[in-house]
């Protein structure tokens, strides 16, 4: 297929900040993407860009958010360093628990120029915390501590390979994408999650062991599409029996592809 009829998706950025005990780039910001979410995504034929933010103590020119989102047919926020709790209102429990106001920042600001504009926006693992907060919900800051009965959903030994089994909630769009499945395996790599679900999203999915939510979905299908997950889909493994993660693609993909017909139509 010809680049030009391929859709542009928009991959949000990973934040490096300065660090003066890094042998390389001593002192700069870093910005990147995690290999395997790129992978997904371009599996499907789409193409993929790394949105850089455009602001900062450097910015030269006049790129904005918004050149991004007019450009690209839709958005994926991927996971990373944990969300700052001043995004919902808190004060960090422990320092390590600070997380990255900045990328919060930027993350929001992407959201708000994509969803503007009536582009999908999916999220992934902090992509899904991200979404939850920007549109008024809060975070437990770390499941462990405060969900003290909660399956430990992040265990840095096992990493990807740490699972668990989620109930889809029947009747949901995700229900939809996994016909007559209620239950299934999902890797597990986090340790934040949904404590307050923001009233735009329904949840689609739960944690079995401790009903943390595992999937949202914006509730009125007139607006936008906005859907995410807790876990990493672009982790599964062809012939595991974790949740096959092409259903998802595809949904995403597919209201991508409408949007960009609905905004290519004349008027």
């Amino acid at each position: 297929m010809p680049a030009a009829r391929r859709l542009k998706i928009g991959l949000s950025a990973c934040f490096s900040h300065p660090d003066h005990a890094r042998s390389l780039f001593t002192g700069k910001t870093l910005q990147y993407v995690e290999q395997s979410i790129a992978h997904w995504l371009m599996s499907s034929g789409a193409m993929v860009v790394m949105v850089p933010c455009p602001t900062g103590a450097t910015q030269r020119g006049d790129v904005t958010f918004d050149h991004y989102a007019q450009w690209l047919d839709g958005l994926v926020l991927h996971g990373g360093a944990d969300v700052w709790p001043g995004s919902y209102g808190e004060i960090p429990l422990e320092e390590r628990w600070s997380g990255d106001r900045l990328r919060d920042e930027y993350d929001k600001a992407l959201v708000t120029a994509f969803e503007g504009l009536g582009k999908p926006v999916f999220g992934v693992c902090r992509g899904l915390q991200l979404l939850n907060v920007a549109f008024g919900g809060t975070l437990y800051q770390d499941v462990e501590t405060q969900v003290p009965e909660s399956f430990r959903h992040r265990d840095a030994a096992s990493y990807d390979l740490n699972y668990h089994s989620v109930d889809i909630v029947q009747g949901s769009g995700l229900s939809l994408l996994y016909p007559g499945v209620e239950r299934v395996r999902v890797n597990s790599i986090h340790h934040q999650a949904i404590k307050d679900l923001a009233p735009e999203f329904q949840a689609e999915a739960f944690s079995i062991s401790d009903g943390l939510v595992e999937a949202i979905r914006r509730r009125d299908p007139a607006k936008s599409y906005i859907a995410a997950v807790q876990w990493h889909p672009e982790f599964h493994q062809p012939g595991s029996d974790t949740i096959d993660d092409r259903a998802l693609l595809d949904d995403f993909l597919d209201a991508v592809a409408a949007a960009k017909q609905k905004h290519a139509a004349p008027a």
